[in-house]
């Protein structure tokens, strides 16, 4: 890859809301997350919640949000210039119809003199924006020490433009609504806060060459695609691998998922499917997703080869 261009571009069944492909075991990736052992652009108003029980923790957090303004005596008005938002927002925030953002949150808390009750329940509020099958998937990609994703025939979320969501999105069938649509965009874009976590988490992704050549969206809308891609593979912990038409061996005819690997280093297996996701927790799994996915990057193309063939295909464009 040239220097010039580096510089300049670079279980619970439901519809598929992250990437838009099923394993044998299929778990619930909501209330019961945490004992897997047994078993950024936000719009102002906040997200909705995509489901009953993330309704729920939603209306609860506004309801003790409420209470604890209307015991400091404030208005909806004073309160919601204090923490940047309208006195509209905060009754949505209040009645559980919008999602505050964690920022907001902590906000709240501050001005309401919560010592720290109301950011108690920041995980909980942020993870109701996805759908109860999902929520625990995003949960455990904030947790990585490692990603390793393979991806056909479109892109990880992660490394979306919030033009090439919308394109997938509304070619859904049946179509998606507009409110649907604008909430996961908003929460795709919110995991792309993996890019910015501290530690860095290592991520490595093997590209379909069908990816890069499929003209969602337009040329125009693909060639954007194209350039964020290469901005994401000039990443130190980013590894973007490239599978081109010409490899006669290809592991992964099998179709996408990914490993997760987190800081404690349990695997995790995650694949979607027909608008199914599922999720493998078992340790034997995890180890064989890994094997596989090493034979896959070994029969991909180099990172830096990756990057240079993604370059050609947008200046073919």
């Amino acid at each position: 890859m040239t220097e010039n261009r580096a510089g300049t571009a670079a279980t619970k069944a439901a519809e598929v809301t992250p990437d838009d492909n099923s394993t044998e075991t299929m778990v619930s990736l909501g209330d019961g997350w945490e004992d897997d052992n047994g078993g950024s652009r936000r719009p102002e108003g906040g997200r909705r919640p995509e489901n009953g029980a993330a309704r729920g923790v939603v209306t609860a957090f506004g309801q003790t949000m409420k209470t604890l303004r209307l015991r400091a005596g404030l208005d909806r008005a004073e309160f919601g210039s204090r923490i940047g938002y309208s006195a509209s927002t905060v009754a949505s925030f209040e009645q559980g119809r919008r999602i505050p953002t964690p920022k907001a949150i902590d906000c709240a808390d501050q001005e309401l003199n919560a010592d720290g009750l109301l950011r108690l329940w920041k995980k909980e509020v942020e993870r109701a924006q996805y759908p109860v099958f999902f929520q625990g998937m995003a949960a455990l990609e904030r947790e990585a020490a490692e990603l390793l994703s393979y991806s056909m025939p479109v892109l990880n979320g992660l490394l979306q433009t919030e033009e090439y969501m919308r394109v997938l999105l509304a070619m859904r069938r049946p179509p998606l609504d507009e409110e649907t649509i604008e909430q996961r965009v908003a929460s795709r874009l919110a995991r792309q806060d993996i890019f910015d976590l501290r530690p860095p988490p290592f991520l490595n992704f093997v590209l379909d060459e069908s990816i890069l050549r499929r003209l969602y969206g337009g040329k125009a809308a693909l060639r954007r695609q194209l350039e964020h891609l290469l901005l994401i593979g000039q990443k130190p912990n980013v590894c973007i691998q490239i599978m081109p038409f010409d490899r006669e061996d290809n592991a992964g005819v099998n179709g996408p998922f990914t490993v997760v690997t987190r800081k404690d280093g349990k695997k995790f297996v995650y694949a979607e499917a027909r608008g199914i996701g599922s999720l493998q927790t078992e340790p034997e799994q995890g180890v064989m997703a890994a094997a596989l996915y090493a034979i896959i990057r070994s029969q991909a193309l180099s990172p830096r080869e990756s990057l240079e063939f993604i370059e050609g295909v947008l200046g073919s464009l």
